[in-house]
């Protein structure tokens, strides 16, 4: 069991940020991509600077409201007309309306936003799924099915949301800053000079106290990725652990792993937890020392009571845009890094396109492979492949492990671009066949099953999606499943779940058999087609699969060579050579490779 750290999933406090490896290029790509929406983007900077200024006024004017108030008091305490509602109601009821303006841009604004992320991630995946099917097989030898998988979910997701949030958060957060600033200096120029040397001191503190506590929430990530790693091995091979009784062993391990982890976590979270009362307190002083110089100024007669309360109130507000900044600039890294991996994707190398495609429009099944030579790296291990297979014989390849049995069926259903050679069927060349003649030239049993999840009869008219009910039906009586099917409680209507681990693995392949007889190919190939079948089921389908054999060319390949006596021709591969071709009889006569290796299997020990 491989102790590898699984990924973890991000606590509170800063994490490590994911960065582009091209940031420039990528974000050069990715503003391409998104002008076709311009128009409504344009929308939403206008609405966004629109929202931001309307709110931003409403402290001064707020302020007003508390100066016409304070002069009203004090008038009245020296005998004068006293406070003068009406016209608080007026810049009160001003102030509303601006409010209600503010709220209503930001909610245009968001509604677009909202659109044209949620159209961008349409549309990527989209192209995306598109592209799945352009792509060479040897994409995904490179590629595990989870990096794939990621693209399509996480990073478009992660694209859609920060394109979402940063779009508009960059607009609001300048606008507000620009704003903010513009407005305390109209009201006191010495009071936003005070203001401002906090923030240096402020970002010095920050700094420190994140570099400290990096490291930590970086240990804390690696180490909570240890201890779910030790989790998912403790529950995925519980049954290993009990044979081998390794008990002790493993809860030690993750003893040792969790120890770590509180120590970091626990460092990680003092740490960042002192963020917050360090910055309250600079805040305050902050505070303090406007409040000081704004009494000061106010018993001075150059500056008013209401004048003082909308620069504090400007002052709070003046931080929260320098920290939505900071969120946002890690939220561009994230983006940017996302859509490269997206970009990527859509920039691999796609399976060549076929030019002047020829259909056949009544194909027999005549197959000829000439000088084929192939190799997934630079080693080859198909050499020099020549085979003529006639329409409608059954064609055995047999040999042992790695001779290269698999690799020449995949080369035939054109799953690889082959270095040297040719394969014709019928005479043409499959790489000039169009792709709906190509298609449908082929009917597989592989040895790993594939189901979806749906019902039975979903599966099973998968390989011919016209086909009736009945068709079906009579599909799955070749297989000899039909009378399994019966037994279930919804028959033909059963929901197989996602793994299709509610049946059993011979019953699966059993339901491939049937898909396959259903599509009704001219080419069959059979993959170990019976290896999770017991030996009465098995000879039952041989015989099934002998009649659907009849007048279709078949490729079969097995390991259990009682299975390929009645094979027109066999071919035995060692090391990508065919070094002997002919029947069963024949090749037992001659005592050769194939005949050790037939032998081998009914050997008494």
């Amino acid at each position: 069991m491989s102790n590898k750290p699984k990924a973890p999933m991000h606590g509170p406090g800063p994490r490590v940020v994911e960065k582009a490896k091209d940031f420039k290029g990528t974000l050069k790509k990715l503003l391409v991509y998104v002008s076709k929406y311009k128009v409504s983007l344009f929308l939403v900077i206008a609405f966004a600077i629109g929202s931001t200024i309307f709110s931003i006024i409403g402290p001064k004017i707020l302020g007003n409201a508390t100066t016409e108030l304070f002069n009203g008091l004090v008038s009245k305490i020296s005998g004068g007309s006293g406070i003068n509602f009406s016209k608080i109601g007026e810049i009160l009821i001003f102030l509303l309306c601006l409010y209600i303006v503010s709220a209503i841009f930001s909610y245009i604004q968001g509604f677009i936003m909202s659109g044209v992320s949620q159209k961008l991630t349409f549309n990527l995946r989209n192209e995306l799924s598109d592209k799945i099917h352009r792509l060479p097989f040897s994409y995904f030898d490179k590629k595990t099915n989870g990096e794939v998988l990621s693209v399509i979910t996480n990073d478009i997701d992660t694209l859609s949301q920060s394109l979402n949030q940063t779009a508009t958060q960059l607009v609001t957060s300048i606008t507000t800053i620009i704003g903010v600033l513009a407005m305390m200096f109209s009201i006191n120029f010495m009071m936003t000079i005070v203001s401002l040397i906090i923030l240096p001191i402020s970002g010095i503190i920050v700094s420190l106290v994140v570099s400290k506590s990096q490291k930590h929430f970086k240990n804390q990530q690696e180490y909570l990725g240890h201890v779910n790693g030790n989790v998912e091995e403790m529950y995925s091979g519980y049954t290993v652990i009990k044979a081998f009784n390794a008990e002790e062993k493993m809860l030690e391990e993750f003893n040792e792993n969790n120890q770590k982890l509180y120590e970091t976590g626990w460092k990680s979270q003092f740490l960042s937890g002192m963020m917050h009362p360090i910055m309250n307190f600079i805040g305050n002083i902050g505070y303090v020392m406007v409040a000081i110089l704004g009494g000061y100024y106010a018993i001075k007669g150059r500056i008013t009571v209401g004048n003082i309360q909308s620069f504090i109130q400007y002052n709070k507000e003046f931080t929260q845009p320098i920290a939505q900044l900071a969120q946002v600039s890690n939220m561009i890294q994230s983006m940017v890094a996302s859509a490269e991996r997206v970009f990527e994707f859509l920039e691999e190398q796609e399976m060549p396109k076929v030019e002047n495609p020829i259909s056949l429009k009544n194909p027999k099944g005549n197959v000829e492979f000439k000088n084929v030579s192939f190799g997934y790296d630079e080693n080859t291990i198909i050499h020099d492949f020549n085979a003529k297979i006639k329409a409608g014989s059954k064609i055995a390849i047999v040999g042992p492990t790695g001779a290269g049995k698999t690799t020449i069926v995949k080369l035939l259903l054109r799953f690889y671009r082959i270095k040297k050679g040719s394969i014709k069927i019928d005479g043409v060349d499959i790489n000039n066949l169009d792709d709906e003649t190509f298609k449908n030239l082929f009917g597989m049993v592989l040895q790993d099953t594939w189901l979806f999840s749906g019902t039975i009869m979903e599966n099973l008219r998968y390989g011919r999606l016209d086909a009736t009910d009945d068709e079906v039906i009579e599909a799955a009586k070749a297989a000899h499943v039909h009378h399994f099917i019966q037994t279930l409680s919804d028959g033909y209507n059963m929901e197989l779940n996602e793994e299709s681990n509610n049946i059993s693995g011979g019953q699966k392949q059993l339901l491939t058999i049937a898909r396959t007889i259903l599509s009704d190919p001219r080419i069959l190939i059979l993959d170990e087609a019976t290896s999770s079948v017991d030996t009465r089921t098995e000879v039952l389908i041989q015989n099934a699969m002998d009649e659907v054999m009849k007048g279709r060319t078949t490729f079969i390949i097995a390991h259990r060579l009682s299975t390929i006596r009645n094979a027109d021709l066999i071919l035995v591969m060692d090391h990508g050579d065919i070094i002997e071709q002919g029947t069963h009889e024949e090749l037992l006569e001659k005592g050769g490779f194939y005949a050790k290796l037939y032998n081998s299997q009914f050997e008494t020990v």
